[in-house]
C-alpha cells in the first residue's frame, strides 16, 4: 500500500515537472511569436497609411497570417498538454482515494483490536505474565511494533489526504487555464480571419497589375545576373593573381571557419523578416509571379544598419542602377553579398570583422519606410541558401 502510494507521488511529481517544462517552452515560443506579429503589424500599418500594394506588402501580410496560424497551433499544443495532465491527475487521484479508504479500514481495524486487547488483557499484565525474561522482551517488542504500525498508518492517512487536496487544486487550476486558452484561441481565430480577408483583397488588386509586376521581377533578375557576373569576375581575378597557387593560410582559415559556422552566422540586420526566399519560388495565389532568387530579401522598417556576417575582406562596392549600392565580401572561397545599400562605410581591400557595419539599408519613405536588404551567399560560383547559414531567430 505504502509502496503504491509512493509510486503515485513520484509519478505525479515527474509528470507535473515535465509538463511544466513543456508548457514553459510553449509559452516562450508564443511570446516570441506575438512579438514578431507586433513588429510585422507596425510595418503593415505604415504601408496602409500610404495605401501601398505590392509583392513585398503581400509577403509581409502573408508572414503575419503565418504567425497567427503558428500562435493558434501553439495554443492547441498547450491545450493538449494540459488535457493530458488532467487525465493523469484524475487517474492518480482515483488511486489515492481508493488507497485512502483501504488505509482507513485497516487503521480502524487495528485500533479496534488494540482497544479490545487492552480492555480484556492489559499490556502490562501481558508482559509481566511471561514465563521468562526473553519471552517478556519479545512481548514488549510486539506491543511496540503494533504501536508503531498504528502511528505510521495515521501518518499515511494524513499524507494521502494532503496529496489528494493538492491534486484537486491542480485540477481546478488546469481547468481554469484551459478556459483561458480557449478564449485566446477564439480571439486569434477572429484576428486570423480578418488578416486572411485583407490578403485576399490584396491578391485581387495585384492580379490586375500583371504587366507592372512582371517588369519589377525582370529588373530584379537583371540585377541578380549582374551580381553573379561580378562574383565570377572576382573568382577569375583571384585565380590569375595566385597563378595556380593555393589560398593564403589566412584565407584558408577564414573559409574553413565560415563553413564551420553554417547555421550560426548572425543576421546581416539586427531585426527583420524574410519576405523573399531562396531558389525557384512560384507564388501560391498569383500564377504569373515566379522568381528564381539567388538569395533572400529581409524586410525591416526605418533606418537599418547592415552588418557583415563574418570576418572577411571587401572585394567589391558596386553601384546598381535602381538598386543603390551592393557590397561583396570575400571569406576565403565564400562570398556574401549585401544589396540595396546607401551610406557605404567600407572600401575595396578593407578587412572587416563579424557584425562590423558596412552601411545602411535604403529606407523607402514612399513605401511605408520599409528597408529591404537583398542578401546572398556564394561558394565560388555556386549560389547557397542564406537561410541555411544564418542563425534561427
Amino acid at each position: 500500500m505504502k509502496k503504491l502510494f509512493s509510486v503515485c507521488i513520484v509519478f505525479l511529481a515527474a509528470v507535473f515537472t515535465l509538463n511544466c517544462q513543456s508548457r514553459k517552452e510553449l509559452e516562450e515560443q508564443r511570446k516570441k511569436t506575438l512579438q514578431e506579429i507586433e513588429y510585422v503589424d507596425n510595418m503593415i500599418k505604415q504601408t496602409e497609411k500610404q495605401k501601398i500594394t505590392g509583392l513585398n506588402e503581400l509577403r509581409v501580410l502573408g508572414n503575419k497570417v503565418e504567425l497567427h496560424e503558428k500562435v493558434i497551433a501553439n495554443l492547441n499544443e498547450e491545450y493538449k498538454l494540459i488535457r493530458e495532465r488532467i487525465e493523469l491527475n484524475n487517474l492518480v487521484l482515483s488511486i489515492m482515494e481508493e488507497d485512502l479508504e483501504n488505509v482507513k479500514k485497516e487503521y480502524e481495524k487495528a485500533v479496534l483490536n488494540a482497544y479490545k486487547a487492552a480492555k480484556g488483557y492489559p499490556y502490562l499484565v501481558y508482559i509481566l505474565s511471561a514465563k521468562d525474561f526473553n519471552q517478556g522482551y519479545r512481548r514488549l517488542k510486539y506491543i511496540q511494533d503494533i504501536s508503531r504500525y498504528r502511528k505510521n498508518e495515521a501518518l499515511l492517512i494524513y499524507d494521502l489526504k494532503s496529496q489528494i487536496e493538492k491534486t484537486k487544486l491542480k485540477l481546478s487550476e488546469d481547468l481554469n487555464t484551459i478556459n483561458l486558452l480557449r478564449q485566446d484561441e477564439e480571439k486569434q481565430k477572429l484576428i486570423l480571419k480578418g488578416e486572411q480577408e485583407k490578403k485576399r483583397k490584396m491578391i485581387n488588386t495585384l492580379a490586375g497589375r500583371e504587366k507592372q509586376l512582371k517588369q519589377e521581377l525582370e529588373n530584379k533578375r537583371r540585377i541578380a545576373a549582374r551580381i553573379e557576373n561580378e562574383i565570377n569576375k572576382i573568382i577569375e581575378e583571384e585565380r590569375k593573381k595566385s597563378s595556380g597557387s593555393e589560398m593564403t593560410p589566412e584565407m584558408k582559415l577564414i573559409s574553413s571557419n565560415f563553413e564551420g559556422n553554417k547555421g550560426r552566422l548572425p543576421w546581416p540586420v539586427e531585426k527583420g523578416i524574410i519576405t523573399s526566399q531562396f531558389g525557384l519560388q512560384q507564388h501560391k495565389e498569383l500564377a504569373f509571379v515566379k522568381q528564381n532568387n539567388p538569395g533572400i530579401e529581409i524586410t525591416s522598417t526605418g533606418k537599418v544598419k547592415v552588418r557583415c556576417v563574418f570576418t572577411g575582406e571587401i572585394a567589391r562596392v558596386l553601384t546598381m542602377s535602381g538598386e543603390n549600392m551592393a557590397i561583396i565580401v570575400k571569406h576565403g572561397n565564400y562570398f556574401t553579398v549585401y544589396q540595396n545599400i546607401i551610406n557605404v562605410a567600407v572600401k575595396p581591400g578593407q578587412k572587416v570583422e563579424t557584425k562590423q557595419e558596412l552601411g545602411e539599408v535604403y529606407c523607402d519613405e514612399s513605401k511605408g519606410n520599409k528597408s529591404v536588404l537583398k542578401f546572398m551567399i556564394f561558394r565560388d560560383k555556386e549560389k547557397m541558401n542564406p537561410e541555411e547559414w544564418i542563425a534561427k531567430n
